[in-house]
C-alpha cells in the first residue's frame, strides 16, 4: 500500500492554515462586545479575500485541479467573508463605503480578468502560467508585512510584535506547503511564495530567539510619516493583515498586540495599522 505523501501534506496545511485563518477571531469580537470597528481597517479582509479566490481559481480543474488548494482558499474565502460582513455592519458610514467600493472594484476586477483567461486561453499550460503568475506575484507584494514587523523588532528591540506562536506557525506552513509543491512533480507556483515565506518565517523565529530577553527599547509615540508606513502605505501594496492595535491618544508610548496571520499559500506575519481618523 502505496503512501500519498501530497495528501497528507496537503491536509496538514490545510490544518494549519485554517488557524491562522481563526486567529483574528478575537479581534472581531472585540469589535462585536464594543460594537465599533475602532481603529481596525477592513481593507487587509479584502486582500485576503482576493488571495484566495486567486488561489481557488488556480486550483479548479479549468487549470490544474488540486483539491486541497481549493478546500483550504474555499474555507479562507467563507472566513473572511465573514469577518468582513461583521465589519461592515459596525463600521461608520464612511469606512464601510470605502470598503464597499473596494470589495466592488475587487469583485468586478477578479470576475473580468479571471473570465477572460478561461473565454481566451483554451490551453491549461497557459493558464496555469498565467493564473499562478498572478498569485505569485499578489503573494511575494505582501511579504513586504513581515518584513516591516521584522523592521518593528530590530528597532524596538522587542519582540512583541511578533508572538512566538504565530512566527512558528508562519514557518511550518510555508514549509509545509512548499514541500507539498515538490511531491509528485514540481509546481512552482506554490514553491515560490512558500519557501519565501518559510525563510522569513525562520528568520523570525531567529529574531525572536535573538531578542525575547531584550531590553526593550523606548519607542516614542509613533507620528504620521511611521503611520504612513504602517497603515496606508501598506494598503497600497495589498498586505494581509490585522492586528490588535491599542494607540495612547495622550501618552508617549504606542502598542500593539498581533493577531492575524494570513493564511494557506502566503503565510505573513501582520502589521499594526490604524485608520487615520475613523472617529
Amino acid at each position: 500500500m502505496s503512501i500519498n505523501f501530497k495528501f497528507i501534506l496537503g491536509i496538514i496545511g490545510n490544518i494549519i492554515a485554517i488557524c491562522l485563518f481563526t486567529s483574528p477571531l478575537r479581534t472581531f469580537w472585540d469589535i462585536v462586545k464594543k460594537k465599533d470597528v475602532q481603529e481596525y481597517s477592513g481593507i487587509p479582509y479584502v486582500c485576503t479575500l482576493l488571495n484566495c479566490m486567486l488561489w481557488v481559481v488556480y486550483g479548479m480543474p479549468d487549470v490544474q485541479l488540486q483539491v486541497l488548494v481549493v478546500t483550504i482558499n474555499a474555507a479562507g474565502c467563507m472566513i473572511e467573508t465573514g469577518y468582513l460582513t461583521t465589519y461592515l455592519i459596525f463600521a461608520p458610514k464612511r469606512l464601510r463605503m470605502k470598503v464597499l467600493k473596494l470589495l466592488a472594484i475587487v469583485a468586478v476586477g477578479f470576475v473580468f480578468v479571471v473570465v477572460l483567461i478561461l473565454e481566451l486561453i483554451h490551453d491549461k499550460t497557459r493558464r496555469k502560467l498565467i493564473i499562478g503568475t498572478l498569485c505569485v506575484v499578489f503573494a511575494v507584494g505582501m511579504y513586504a508585512s513581515p518584513l516591516t514587523i521584522m523592521r518593528m523588532v530590530i528597532r524596538t528591540h522587542s519582540v512583541e510584535f511578533m508572538p512566538f506562536l504565530l512566527s512558528l506557525f508562519n514557518f511550518l506552513n510555508g514549509l509545509v506547503w512548499f514541500g507539498y509543491a515538490f511531491v509528485g512533480g514540481l509546481d512552482i507556483f506554490i514553491a515560490i511564495p512558500n519557501g519565501i515565506g518559510a525563510l522569513l518565517g525562520l528568520a523570525q523565529l531567529a529574531l525572536y530567539a535573538f531578542y525575547k530577553n531584550a531590553t526593550p527599547a523606548r519607542m516614542e509615540r509613533v507620528g504620521k510619516a511611521d503611520e504612513s508606513k504602517l497603515g496606508t502605505g501598506m494598503e497600497a501594496i495589498s498586505i494581509d493583515l490585522a492586528r490588535d492595535h491599542h494607540h495612547h491618544h495622550h501618552g508617549e508610548t504606542c502598542t500593539a498586540t498581533p493577531i492575524k496571520q494570513s493564511g494557506p499559500l502566503l503565510p505573513t506575519t501582520t502589521l499594526p495599522h490604524h485608520t487615520h481618523g475613523s472617529h
